[in-house]
């Protein structure tokens, strides 16, 4: 660890900006620097950066300043800040915009669970961070809050949803970050940033109490990070259930703590850097992250092959994927609705949500089962390549006799790193067009509740960072830090 003290024992920022979650705690602990000064550089930080950036549309500096003295001393996390995303995550007294004006006046009245978890921990909450509206698009540019900027170009998204919250770490702000991910909202925004982002199994986090589960279940929490020892011990933290939760997912032998730096032995990955879905174009730039990390991959062991589960190719996996989430985002409104007193009229949503809402409405209860059943089938079709089940119905590809893989490796994001305005409402149906090609490589774990990293595999010819993914069997975010530990030291 950096020691963060500089001459004659003034705290050098920087030095303490430079440390994760995991060493904050410990200078704090060890009395290198107070529980309060890691909350003060952040805040510098930030008001510092985020004019251009952006990434912070509501600051809480003095409330969360004035709870410090309030946190017990044996907090494991004492005094390390953090922001969360501005959807979900409610923290009580403070605003959830959800990248949205209809949302104006309108203050949560109690914590998230994991809010609470965090609390609870000792992290300091300085505010919440930006989000498309609604959550609904993988770049980062509400027109009620404006765009957030990558910190590696101005001009370049920073992805999305969790654009906010991504910017905010890479950037240096805090250390950690809070995230959801229903289409690959956490995966993206890493990749974009060059984080480390898990999207864990589904039910391994609760998204109580005001839900029992998050867009039918495509919908997972989960954080932000730039080391593997930070996103294992946030997930171990924000793995508690809830009282009441609908389901969990299995527990792990031990913490996942315990999992960085631990061997992980011989795995058998399959990668692929072209989709097989055929509207969905090869990017070099994604090919080359792909490649470059199965290389090394070899390098330190693996049998890395060409393979992928046959049910990855399914071209009406979009359509029943898009259906769950129109029907869900219509009925956030009426709640919304609830909340502020009044409809939610169609004026005052981005010409994306209207179209999303209009399709959300117009379904039948049938309708949406059916698409549950879909989604149903499809994620048993998917998991038979991971457990090599002997009555799988379909052959995997493109080796049919590849089945049983620990590990699938591709592309995080199906597209080189992207400007600002690239996806625009300009042309709303060329930007849903887009969103769906970027996500085609992560919204299928969505479906599936499987658990899936975005690791970051070097940069693209102009300067920006680009992630891969790794997609394990449910319940295995394990073997994902190990990997992802495995990579953090070779590379």
């Amino acid at each position: 660890m950096k020691d963060p003290l500089g001459k004659d024992g003034v705290v050098d920022l920087d030095e303490l900006l430079s440390l994760d979650a995991v060493g904050q705690a410990e200078a704090v602990r060890n009395g290198v620097v107070s529980p309060s000064e890691p909350a003060l550089a952040a805040i510098a930080r930030i008001e510092a950066l985020d004019g251009e950036l952006n990434a912070v549309v509501h600051r809480r500096f003095e409330r969360a300043l004035a709870e410090i003295d309030d946190i017990p001393e044996n907090a494991p996390f004492r005094g390390v800040p953090v922001l969360l995303k501005d959807i979900g995550w409610e923290s009580a007294g403070d605003p959830c915009g959800a990248g949205s004006k209809i949302l104006d006046g309108v203050v949560a009245d109690h914590d998230f669970h994991g809010t609470s978890l965090l609390r609870r921990a000792g992290f300091v909450i300085l505010g919440r961070t930006n989000v498309p509206e609604l959550a609904t698009t993988i770049t980062t540019e509400p027109l009620a809050y404006g765009p957030t900027r990558n910190p590696y170009h101005p001009d370049y998204s920073a992805g999305g949803s969790s654009g906010g919250s991504a910017a905010a770490v890479a950037a240096g702000m805090v250390p950690v970050a809070t995230a959801s991910d229903g289409g690959g909202s956490i995966r993206i925004p890493a990749s974009m940033c060059g984080l480390v982002g898990l999207k864990p199994t589904r039910g391994r986090g609760s998204v109580g109490p005001s839900l029992a589960e998050s867009w039918g279940g495509l919908s997972t929490t989960g954080v932000l990070t730039r080391t593997m020892r930070d996103t294992a011990a946030l997930l171990d933290l924000l793995s508690e259930p809830m009282p009441g939760d609908p389901y969990t997912a299995p527990a792990w032998r031990r913490p996942l703590a315990e999992e960085v730096g631990a061997d992980p032995g011989r795995l058998r990955i399959g990668f692929v850097t072209v989709h097989p879905r055929g509207e969905v174009p090869e990017d070099a730039e994604a090919t080359a992250a792909v490649t470059r990390t199965a290389a090394l991959l070899e390098s330190l062991g693996h049998e890395v092959v060409p393979a992928y589960p046959e049910a990855l190719a399914d071209p009406d996996f979009p359509i029943y994927h898009s259906a769950i989430i129109s029907a869900n985002v219509a009925a956030e409104l009426e709640t919304i609705a609830a909340l502020r007193g009044r409809p939610v009229e169609s004026a005052e949503l981005e010409p994306r949500n209207r179209l999303v809402a209009e399709a959300g409405r117009s379904m039948s209860a049938t309708d949406y089962l059916a698409a549950l059943g879909m989604l149903n089938g499809y994620r048993r079709r998917m998991a038979y390549w991971w457990t090599g089940h002997p009555t799988a119905p379909h052959p995997t590809a493109p080796d049919s006799a590849a089945s049983g893989f620990d590990l699938l490796l591709t592309p995080t994001l199906a597209v080189a790193p992207f400007p600002l305005g690239w996806i625009s409402d300009d042309d709303v149906y060329l930007a849903l067009e887009r969103a769906g090609i970027g996500a085609a490589f992560t919204a299928p774990f969505n479906s599936t509740g499987q658990p899936a990293i975005s690791l970051p595999a070097g940069r693209t010819a102009t300067g920006l960072p680009v992630g891969v993914q790794f997609v394990a069997a449910a319940g295995r975010e394990d073997l994902l830090i190990r990997i992802g530990a495995q990579l953090e030291i070779a590379a």
